[in-house]
């Protein structure tokens, strides 16, 4: 709900002002949570952090594109890639060690000192472009895009396990979903001269493919950032530690190639890239379906991640240089919001579309796997000699649940192998001058950019 507000916010308060108030607000919200002595709490925490994380990334790559001249956005971009890629990727081992082996409080206060030096170092260095005007809140479009995006995610969270739309609170909030979200885009459209988000930056064909592609990028990515804990630390037992260990098979391909695809984007179209890495990503999805078995081990996950990683970095690094490059400055704020709002808005999707297909999954094949179990089977017979009825149930529900996950992850694959060909309803970047010189230090360019800093 935050995301698409940024760029108001940022004109009505100041870049530097809204970005080092977001990191703060932030820090003490991550050290509330950390100090939460129930579930109630820690909730109430968590909304409180998102509402000012919400705008982080957006802004951040915002600063980035403004700071750099033209000709260094591929560096720009890759610097910022792989904070973001590389945070979410190194934050499962790093999480996983926390609560092994101290408390799952350090998860959040891992984050306080960090926040607080970001802060200082912005507060003195950061300075704001040249000063723009927000217009007049539109309260109207704001509480039809609280409404629209509040039910829409209450719908995909809760919907699975209360029947959806059987259920009468399923169909009043998905109702409210359809209509606030629809009345927010003809409001914003037509009925206010001062929208609080300008869908209008949608018109340029490479923004609207683009989030498209971010949507599938984030159904990708954190679809599988999903199920891997779950299934390892479910039906194999793994520890948080070693489940978390695993993510740095995908964040260190990621940390290799960034820099080679930044050197290659002023010479590549960014699209090949693009649908190299969904095909990438494809593949290593389909790989880690194919493993996902009672008998895999730490190492069995070690391709397909590292596969997954070197798409995922394939993605998001030319996914930002393609939209960014195709924008004009008072533009670039805008589309990196739709952009970074479209991935999250695939993450959460696919959580809730994933956990839906989970049940449904585990379900099938249990039903198909007792069709097999009868006492006419030899095996059956010899099991239920020395084992219980419920024990032989229970290994019936444990490996359609393995199954069920194989399923999940095929499914991933198929929506990575799907982007493949609406990479190409985006128009050719333009190329930049030089974003590889960029990177050599006689070509660096010697001051900032003056809008920015």
């Amino acid at each position: 709900m935050i995301i698409p507000l940024t760029p108001w916010l940022q004109d009505r308060f100041g870049r530097r002002n809204y970005f080092v108030a977001s990191i703060v607000g932030f820090t003490i919200a991550s050290m509330f949570c950390g100090a939460s002595n129930g579930l109630v709490a820690l909730i109430f925490w968590r909304v409180i952090q998102g509402g000012f994380g919400g705008g982080l990334l957006a802004t951040a790559q915002s600063i980035l594109r403004d700071t750099f001249p033209p000709k260094q956005l591929g560096l720009s971009q890759g610097i910022f890639a792989i904070g973001a890629i590389m945070g979410p990727a190194l934050g499962p081992p790093l999480g996983g060690l926390l609560v092994d082996n101290a408390s799952w409080n350090l998860v959040f206060y891992i984050n306080v000192l960090p926040g607080a030096f970001a802060a200082i170092v912005l507060m003195l260095l950061l300075r704001d472009p040249d000063k723009a005007v927000a217009g007049k809140i539109d309260i109207l479009g704001l509480v039809l895009l609280a409404a629209g995006l509040g039910s829409l995610q209450y719908v995909l969270t809760e919907g699975e396990q209360n029947y959806w739309l059987a259920d009468p609170t399923i169909l009043l909030m998905t109702i409210v979903t359809v209509l606030s979200l629809v009345g927010f885009v003809f409001w914003e459209l037509f009925g206010t001269k001062t929208p609080v988000v300008d869908l209008r930056i949608l018109r340029n064909r490479s923004v609207a493919a683009g989030s498209v592609l971010a949507l599938a990028l984030g159904v990708v990515i954190f679809g599988s950032t999903y199920t891997l804990p779950q299934f390892t630390q479910g039906p194999l037992g793994f520890t948080p530690t070693l489940s978390g260990l695993l993510f740095l098979f995908r964040a260190l391909p990621i940390l290799v190639i960034a820099p080679l695809i930044v050197r290659l984007i002023v010479k590549v179209d960014a699209r090949v890239f693009l649908a190299l890495g969904f095909i990438i990503v494809g593949i290593g999805s389909a790989e880690q379906a194919f493993v996902t078995t009672s008998e895999a081990g730490f190492w069995t996950f070690a391709l397909p991640l590292a596969l997954t990683g070197l798409g995922a970095a394939m993605l998001f690094i030319p996914l930002s240089i393609a939209i960014l490059s195709a924008t004009t400055p008072s533009e670039g704020p805008k589309a990196s919001a739709f952009i970074n709002l479209s991935t999250q808005l695939g993450g959460s999707i696919a959580v809730a579309a994933l956990s839906a297909y989970l049940d449904q999954r585990q379900t099938v094949h249990a039903d198909a796997l007792r069709g097999t179990i009868t006492l006419a089977n030899g095996n059956v017979q010899d099991f239920l000699r020395t084992h219980p009825l419920t024990q032989l149930s229970g290994l019936v529900n444990g490996q359609a649940l393995i199954l069920a996950y194989a399923d999940a992850t095929l499914a991933i694959a198929i929506v990575a192998f799907l982007g493949v060909p609406l990479v190409f309803l985006m128009r050719k970047p333009k190329p930049a001058k030089s974003s590889a010189a960029a990177m050599k230090p006689a070509e660096t360019s010697p001051a900032p950019n003056r809008r920015a800093a």
